[in-house]
């Protein structure tokens, strides 16, 4: 259900800062037609951390409707407060997401048996399938495979975004779980070897962009066509690089702002581009291949 190129959605804004729902249905509409196979509205790249809980849940049902039934919604419900967690993810449930993307608690340092019983308790606290996310660059735990292991066991558990950025993880993981553990990549410059260690698709920032590409890479990964693959991988990788020069989601708003997806607002404690930062992303388009959206 839950495969090939999936974009972790930047969320709009009017130059007033708030959430434009008008723009955020249309992108969603674009990302369908450019071939993308699911989509991850408020994850980090949403800018879920400086959203209101009320804009989170705007944001989630706005791309439910938009989506509409035809590629899975995989909404980001984390958290490091269980309770918080579980409000969201229950929310993303009642809203019609056809899953949840549910990250490590950051800050709080969480032993592996407290990851255990965290995931638990949202598990057992609702009906969606539910997508591990491990950054350890962001959260600072990493949960062990052993762990994802005992979490695998759970009906509901079904799969990971891995952001380790270490393909052994995903072999490893492989070999604990079994091909049936979805094994989804966090980092699309990796995301061409996390597939041929045994993953089936890629969460992505570059797929805000270069929607259709991120879909035929992953497409020609699934078929085996690993060269060709990685013909379009090289295309990208400027692009790829260029998305986290400065911290996200700043660069891909930019890129969108110059293709015509969104505008470049962002909010505090993120900050615009800098003018350095700009040439380069453009350039990345430029080696991209890349046309204005006609958003």
């Amino acid at each position: 259900m839950f495969k090939g190129s999936i974009p972790a959605l930047i969320t709009p804004f009017t130059e007033d800062c708030t959430v434009d729902a008008d723009r955020f249905q249309k992108m969603v509409e674009w990302q369908i037609a450019e071939g993308s196979s699911g989509l991850v509205p408020v994850g980090t790249t949403g800018e879920s951390p400086t959203l209101s809980h009320e804009e989170h849940g705007q944001v989630v049902e706005l791309c439910v409707e938009a989506a509409a039934g035809r590629i899975p919604v995989i909404a980001g419900t984390g958290s490091n407060n269980t309770a918080e967690a579980i409000a969201l993810t229950r929310h993303a449930q009642v809203a019609g997401a056809d899953g949840a993307l549910v990250v490590t608690p950051y800050y709080n340092k969480p032993s592996q048996e407290g990851l255990f019983q965290h995931f638990k308790a949202i598990h057992d606290a609702s009906q969606l399938p539910i997508i591990i996310y491990n950054i350890p660059g962001r959260s600072v735990v990493d949960m062990s495979v052993q762990t994802m292991t005992r979490l695998f066991e759970l009906e509901r558990i079904v799969g990971v975004k891995d952001a380790t950025g270490d393909l052994d993880r995903c072999a490893s993981q492989r070999a604990a779980m079994g091909p049936e553990f979805i094994q989804l990549s966090g980092e699309d410059a990796t995301a061409v070897g996390f597939n041929a260690m045994g993953g089936t698709g890629c969460i992505s920032v570059t797929a805000n962009v270069a929607p259709k590409l991120c879909a035929e890479m992953q497409q020609a990964c699934a078929h085996g066509d690993f060269t060709k693959a990685l013909n379009i991988h090289d295309k990208l990788l400027p692009l790829h690089r260029a998305m986290f020069l400065e911290p996200s989601p700043a660069p891909a708003k930019y890129a969108g702002s110059l293709l015509g997806i969104c505008g470049e607002t962002v909010r505090l404690p993120i900050l615009p581009t800098s003018e350095s930062t700009r040439s380069i992303i453009a350039s990345a388009i430029y080696h991209a291949g890349l046309s204005p959206s006609g958003l």
